[in-house]
């Protein structure tokens, strides 16, 4: 019986930088289904989204009036409401558009069914590849990254506890210990 390699031994990190998250962003557009792949990417990494997050995500839950995307998380995760920036909010209506057959889903596949999450996995898999990233990605990578980002902007530790939907700092408090300005003032 084959044994998995622990996470370590198949990579060096457990996130994506940002300009990692923009390479894969670049080579999902080349794919057959670029822009609904690059949307995939940007919303799974923009909301810190967990793969069965984003692929039960639904219009109902997109405010296009008010610019917000109401956020429902699995594993007892707190709920909220985000705001979606004008290049996420302008792809999310070419793909409601778009949308062929119309589904209650964001996130369809040819065929018109939900996107699984094994799908997601697989795109995220590929594209990793094509982006030429030295890791080997897959979609959990995108909601690190997201609170990696937050952290590295300052965030303090709180407000991306909410925004990711953490019932326990302690699962939040691992990004702002990878945050490399967490030491940026220690000799000034």
């Amino acid at each position: 019986m084959p044994v998995r390699r622990k996470n370590a031994e198949l990579r060096t990190r457990e996130y994506l930088t940002d300009d990692e998250v923009q390479s894969l962003i670049t080579a999902a557009k080349a794919n057959r289904h670029g822009h609904r792949d690059g949307t995939m990417i940007l919303v799974a990494y923009r909301h810190g989204f967990r793969a069965s997050e984003l692929t039960d995500l639904r219009w109902d839950q997109v405010e296009f009036s008010a610019a917000a995307l109401h956020v429902r998380r699995v594993k007892q995760g707190t709920p909220s409401t985000h705001p979606i920036l004008g290049d996420e909010l302008r792809a999310l209506r070419k793909l409601q558009r778009e949308q062929k057959p119309k589904s209650p889903f964001v996130f369809t596949s040819e065929r018109g069914s939900p996107f699984t999450t094994a799908g997601f996995a697989r795109m995220v898999e590929r594209t990793g590849t094509a982006a030429k990233l030295q890791l080997k990605v897959h979609p959990h990578m995108l909601r690190h990254a997201c609170g990696y980002t937050l952290a590295n902007k300052g965030h303090d530790t709180r407000a991306v506890q909410a925004y990711l939907g953490h019932k326990n700092i302690q699962h939040t408090v691992r990004y702002t210990e990878l945050s490399p300005t967490r030491f940026k003032n220690f000799w000034r």
